[in-house]
């Protein structure tokens, strides 16, 4: 007698990661947030900004640290991460075109001209769209993905000494940022993208290696150099959206560096529990990244069709961060329901046949 039983893997949740993925993505909603309302040059905040401006990078880092490895096929592997990252950019990305376009009659009609200038280079200079900017991000990130995949088989059968290399790309990116950052599709950050992919793989193996104990020290160490590091150095940061280098160059690589290792490396060593509500962002990131922006947009035309502007106003940040944040945490099953936008494609089903 044979039955059939399907077998469904789930992998047990790294509640570390998932923190450090919600704190982003609060960080980073509330900093478009304060954009939209004119706030994000008030003094306070951008302290706030100073000491937090390595998250993005963290995601790249922890894509690196999680990966077990980018060989195979080609074209099952470009399929796969096109799936993944560049269906829901193209998807969301066009969302949110289509919201902002579609106030245009309507403003242009009572100011004469458009909010924001609308230019056609923009189509190949960025890879944000207008009404829904974070989309950069994916594309950086799939673009990262394939970078690495490619070096990875051409790399192969030589000597490991050669991964050494990975050290110089960071300063392609800056010299990239030097020129002007030429590259076409908001490239220019791609470097910098492997080298923090790359950072997060070695990592994992380094900690493997340490220990927990010589691990939460090495980590606390790393944290404090980047204190430091950041208090000495207070005007260095990078910001990886526009590929924007602030300061000396090899300090900022070395704050990132050891921020990134030792804050990850610490709460992965102390074996953090689950933060009810952070955690919950981080584990459904994905939806809050390509769900605020629209949302944004579409609360501050609808005051300016009416002849209101929300720049400069702090009831409107007060209303806008709990109601972003509701919206996004209520549109969280029907989002990833849905592939084209979650990028959640469902997994071939395991088929096990007993007797």
């Amino acid at each position: 007698m044979f039955f059939l039983s399907i077998f469904v893997a789930m992998k047990k949740r790294n509640h570390a990661f998932d923190f450090l993925c919600g704190i982003c993505i609060i960080r980073m909603v509330t900093l478009h947030i304060m954009s939209f309302c004119g706030h994000a040059d008030d003094e306070w905040w951008r302290e706030v900004m100073q000491w937090t401006y390595f998250f993005m990078s963290f995601f790249f880092f922890k894509a690196g640290y999680f990966n077990k490895t980018v060989a195979g096929d080609s074209k099952a592997y470009l399929i796969d991460k096109s799936k993944h990252l560049l269906v829901p950019y193209l998807t969301c990305g066009s969302i949110g075109f289509l919201i902002y376009m579609a106030f245009q009659p309507f403003l242009i009609h009572r100011y004469h001209k458009p909010i924001e200038p609308l230019t056609w280079d923009h189509l190949w200079t960025k890879s944000s769209f207008y009404g829904n900017n974070p989309t950069w991000f994916l594309f950086s990130f799939w673009a990262c993905y394939i970078a690495v995949h490619f070096i990875e088989k051409w790399t192969r059968g030589l000597p490991l000494w050669v991964r050494i290399l990975y050290l110089g790309f960071p300063f392609l990116s800056y010299w990239m940022f030097v020129l002007g950052n030429p590259l076409w599709m908001q490239l220019n950050n791609l470097f910098m993208g492997i080298y923090y992919f790359q950072l997060g793989r070695f990592w994992h193996l380094a900690m493997d290696r340490m220990g927990r104990e010589r691990t939460l020290f090495v980590c606390f160490v790393m944290m404090l150099a980047f204190g430091v590091g950041n208090l000495i150095f207070h005007d260095t940061s990078y910001t990886m959206s526009s590929n924007l280098f602030t300061g000396n160059v090899f300090i900022t690589l070395f704050n990132t560096t050891a921020i990134l290792c030792g804050l990850a490396g610490f709460l992965i060593a102390a074996r953090m529990p689950r933060i009810p509500g952070i955690n919950y962002i981080g584990e459904h990131s994905m939806v809050y990244f390509v769900g605020h922006y629209p949302m944004l947009y579409f609360y501050k035309f609808t005051h300016l069709c009416f002849g209101r502007s929300i720049f400069g106003r702090w009831d409107d940040v007060i209303i806008l961060i709990p109601v972003i944040f509701a919206l996004c945490s209520w549109l969280v099953p029907y989002i990833e329901a849905v592939p084209w936008l979650s990028g959640r494609w469902q997994k071939k089903m395991v088929k096990c046949i007993a007797k």
